[in-house]
């Protein structure tokens, strides 16, 4: 028999709004990890509710900001305000908005 290898799904997709459960921010995702890529010292020093490792972990650009955030998926929810997000880094990953949802450059073709 073969090893059984776990495939964990994102429950959510480059140009999709979240908000975050705890800190009450929105943002929209850039990039996704199928889990977490950091260090340990950053883990411990940043992730304060131990959010699991070996599940889907998010690149997002935080909405009135000028930074992005690295979240655990059990952090976030999706945001169905239909706002897009302010943030100046915004037109470098995606070509418009449209229906609550971000277009990523290369998805244009």
């Amino acid at each position: 028999m073969g090893t059984v290898t776990q495939i964990t799904r994102a429950n959510y997709s480059i140009g999709d709004l979240v908000c975050h459960r705890l800190f009450d921010y929105r943002g929209v995702i850039v990039d996704i990890d199928p889990n977490f890529q950091s260090t340990d010292e950053w883990y411990e020093a940043m992730a304060k509710t131990n959010p699991p490792k070996d599940k889907p972990w998010y690149h997002v650009l935080v909405h009135g900001g000028s930074h992005t955030t690295y979240v655990a998926e059990n952090n976030i929810v999706a945001d169905d305000s239909g706002d897009p997000i302010e943030h100046p880094m915004v037109e470098q990953f995606f070509s418009k908005f449209e229906d609550g949802h971000y277009t990523s450059i290369d998805q244009t073709n």
